[in-house]
């Protein structure tokens, strides 16, 4: 349901012109987004849904906090950028320009070579440099926990 009320009219006939629906848009993985983008989207289905059509960096000037953490949370990386820029980026990309998200060194280049920077806190960057979500994180720990747990057991089962 990907910005459905966008793309469908009331009888669920595409509307024609939605940017998302021509090529190359379609095959997009970079959002260039307005500004507090995802407001109103207090669930994982947005980010889902934008992940389910293949987007997996979106740019913004700023986010709906909710969504900014679900993107997190979902493998996807929202990039904040002063006004200026987006308004740039979305210029290159009406001109057909394609864009290099590099998120180990955290620039985005333009077609022209030129950059732009942005900063990711660091514990988020990791998780999704490694590919990993809340499940995965814990996983990370899993000996840990299995001698705590056998630790435990142990401490009730054996006392005296």
């Amino acid at each position: 349901n990907l910005f459905y009320e966008m793309r469908f009219d009331e009888k669920g006939k595409p509307i024609s012109g939605f940017i998302l629906d021509n090529d190359p848009y379609n095959k997009s993985k970079i959002l260039i987004t307005g500004k507090n983008f995802g407001c109103g989207s207090s669930r994982e289905h947005a980010p889902w849904a934008l992940l389910d059509f293949g987007i997996r960096v979106i740019i913004s000037e700023s986010f709906a906090d909710i969504f900014y953490n679900n993107c997190f949370k979902n493998g996807m990386l929202p990039i904040i950028l002063p006004r200026d820029q987006v308004e740039q980026l979305m210029k290159d990309a009406d001109a057909g320009y394609t864009l290099d998200v590099n998120l180990q060194e955290e620039t985005i280049t333009r077609n022209d070579g030129s950059k732009y920077t942005f900063s990711v806190d660091s514990f988020r960057k990791n998780c999704l440099l490694k590919g990993l979500d809340d499940i995965g994180i814990t996983l990370q720990f899993k000996d840990d926990i299995e001698k705590f747990e056998t630790n435990l057991q142990n401490y009730f089962f054996n006392k005296k």
